[in-house]
């Protein structure tokens, strides 16, 4: 197991020496940077465990760097000790507001940094550990895919498109993480459909057809022990439920389906209408726009999710 790498950020070197002997006994990798600048790049190629950061900084500041760290997709959980010398409240309150997990005054007390950092670097492996089994789990659903010419890169698009709906709809930013995530899992439930069934060229018999319809609820037990999927849940298991009741794996009806999975189901339906399948080829656009333009409130989508999928699909043809 690899040490812990923690980026010292300040620009005055005794401080980053004073820091350093402070936490000599343990076994950190210790990195250092001298201006919000280098930091930053030092960050982008080489993301810390853990940053010791000075709000007083050349060229950029803390608050900046904080502010960028925390809006950042790929840096949002790396924690951030902030030590600097303002004893002014709304300093610290500002730092707070941009996302910093914890706020030292300078002279630093050593038992209280190395105590912080032990419980920050604690929280940050339970997180590594949560989104090491998510990838785990999306790179099961890309195998799965990759077996099969005609349904690869499927669960990509799907989430790309009801990424696209789901904006359209005002999601927040949180809701929007949750949507991308199920749409990317939402058929990982196939690692337990039959492989001679999956890749079948002629029609399915109905108890072949009763075997795939288990991965949504396959795909939902799959996912449930993963904390951190919850607000997926909905998504995986109910993508194939219809307006009408007439769906699975629980036959709801209506707006008891939650939104996401309304959406997902839209998104869903269109990519598999217009990608090649190996019973049959993939239809024209035109033809999937007016499928589903004639079929909006038969009772399989939510007749709001098409009429935003149909305004995208013009809006990106035009």
């Amino acid at each position: 197991m690899r040490n812990s790498k923690i980026l010292i950020v300040d620009d005055n070197p005794s401080v980053i020496e004073l820091l350093k002997s402070q936490l000599k006994p343990y076994k950190y990798e210790i990195e250092t940077a001298t201006d919000g600048e280098k930091a930053l790049e030092q960050i982008r190629q080489s993301p810390p465990d853990l940053v010791v950061l000075d709000l007083m900084m050349p060229r950029i500041s803390g608050y900046e760097i904080c502010r960028r760290l925390k809006n950042g997709k790929d840096t949002r959980f790396i924690p951030i000790i902030v030590v600097t010398a303002l004893q002014e409240q709304s300093d610290k309150l500002r730092a707070i507001e941009l996302g910093a997990d914890d706020f030292l005054v300078k002279p630093i007390n050593k038992l209280e940094l190395t105590t912080r950092i032990k419980s920050l670097l604690r929280v940050k492996l339970l997180h590594d550990d949560l989104d090491t089994s998510e990838n785990i789990l999306f790179s099961l659903v890309g195998a799965l895919e990759a077996k099969d010419f005609y349904t690869k890169g499927h669960s990509e698009r799907v989430a790309e498109l009801a990424c696209k709906i789901a904006c359209r709809m005002k999601f927040s930013e949180r809701e929007m993480d949750a949507i991308r995530k199920g749409s990317l899992l939402h058929d990982i439930g196939k690692i337990g459909v039959k492989e001679s069934i999956l890749l079948k060229p002629g029609k399915l018999t109905e108890e072949e057809i009763s075997h795939v319809k288990m991965h949504a609820a396959l795909g939902y037990e799959i996912c449930q022990p993963l904390k951190s999927l919850e607000p997926c849940l909905p998504l995986i298991r109910w993508h194939h439920e219809r307006i009408d009741g007439n769906g699975y794996p629980d036959s709801m009806k209506g707006d008891k389906i939650p939104l996401m999975a309304r959406i997902a189901a839209v998104a869903d339906c269109f990519d598999a209408m217009t990608t090649d399948r190996p019973y049959r080829k993939g239809m024209e656009i035109k033809t999937a726009v007016r499928i589903f333009t004639n079929e909006r409130t038969s009772g399989q989508w939510d007749p709001e999710c098409v009429d935003v999928l149909l305004d995208i699909i013009r809006s990106e043809s035009k």
